[in-house]
């Protein structure tokens, strides 16, 4: 059986960390980083959307930035024809 994040990589998924930069609620004036990972779809990010939401109706700490980062480790195959035979013994 594969494994869930297999199967979501087969359906176009792609590795999605956004580095999250908030307000400290006690030190607002204070900013902290929390780094998030998952498989998402880009260009939406309908998980990392869910997720921002979460935070913004359920931690404190107010919302300063998000930078996303992505990408699809499975790929359709790249190839190239190769002119030649290579005997090995």
């Amino acid at each position: 059986m594969a494994s869930r994040e297999f199967e979501l990589q087969l359906k176009g998924y792609g590795l999605t960390t956004a580095e999250i930069h908030y307000r400290m609620p006690d030190h607002p004036a204070l900013l902290q980083t929390y780094v998030w990972q998952e498989y998402d779809l880009a260009p939406d990010f309908p998980t990392l959307r869910h997720f921002l939401e979460f935070w913004r109706r359920e931690l404190e700490g107010a919302l300063y930035s998000v930078r996303v980062a992505h990408q699809r480790l499975i790929k359709p195959s790249e190839w190239r024809a190769v002119n030649g035979i290579i005997q090995i013994h």
